[in-house]
């Protein structure tokens, strides 16, 4: 009961955290949504030029899913270095090591919270997109939630690698933005293009959302097998996610670089 009563509080403390620095900084949280949709609604203007009318209704719908998770996606798994990195700078990141708490479940309360708040503004620029398109999607929560919230699991796995790169290398800024094609390439590509993609993170998750959003599958018609991969991908990679970043806090520590950038 005790565990459970301070995780909580560590959760509380970085949700207020994460939703103060959007508040206090609201000009770049504002100019952030705008971003993403005006890049968004460059890309439907291009598919509206040159796609074909008979797919283009199709096209659209699945470039609303896809350009949603992707940019989820980016903000989650990239999210936890950009943390870390920031930390480093500020010369407080040694301070986390000392909490009773510890770093990693401090980063984990974290990226749930930044999850939460970040999911809370896709869905406003999902229902903004299909406002603006024309384009009806099915929202079923009931189906999607489930989908979403073992999609995440995996998310958090690649994320807890990216903060475990980043505690040791610390200048990790290229090779996030060039991670950012590869996970374009996991949200974008669909599994009946590429199979072999359902055995890396996040792709069986979106492929899944997107027969929900745009063919209108339910929970029942999806079936037991497809929601027992993604299970078994979500846990697999997250266990990987958490390893990975345990072992490179330890060898930090033993190295000395938790104080050093």
């Amino acid at each position: 009961m005790e565990w459970i009563k301070s995780n909580l509080n560590l959760f509380k403390a970085n949700f207020r955290k994460e939703t103060i620095e959007l508040r206090r900084y609201l000009p770049n949280t504002i100019a952030m949504l705008l971003t993403v949709y005006i890049i968004f609604m460059a890309m439907f203007a291009g598919i509206h030029s040159v796609g074909a009318p008979g797919t283009v209704d199709a096209t659209i719908q699945n470039t609303i899913v896809n350009y949603i998770f992707w940019y989820l996606t980016i903000t989650i798994v990239n999210g936890q270095g950009y943390e870390i990195l920031t930390e480093a700078t500020r010369g407080t990141f040694e301070q986390l090591g000392m909490s009773p708490s510890g770093i990693w479940r401090i980063l984990s309360a974290r990226l749930l919270a930044q999850g939460i708040l970040t999911a809370a503004m896709m869905i406003v620029l999902l229902y903004l997109s299909m406002l603006t398109t024309g384009q009806s999607l099915n929202v079923d929560f009931v189906t999607i939630i489930p989908i979403f919230l073992l999609t995440c699991i995996s998310m958090f796995g690649l994320s807890f690698i990216i903060a475990g790169l980043t505690v040791i290398v610390k200048q990790i800024q290229a090779f996030l933005q060039i991670f950012q094609f590869v996970l374009a390439a996991l949200t974008f590509v669909s599994l009946s293009r590429a199979p072999f993609l359902v055995f890396f993170p996040i792709t069986k998750g979106v492929d899944m959302i997107r027969a929900v959003m745009v063919e209108g599958l339910t929970l029942n018609e999806l079936g037991f097998s497809n929601f027992l991969v993604l299970t078994t991908n979500a846990l697999v990679y997250f266990i990987i996610g958490l390893a990975t970043y345990l072992y490179c806090e330890r060898y930090a520590m033993k190295k000395g670089l938790l104080a050093h950038y």
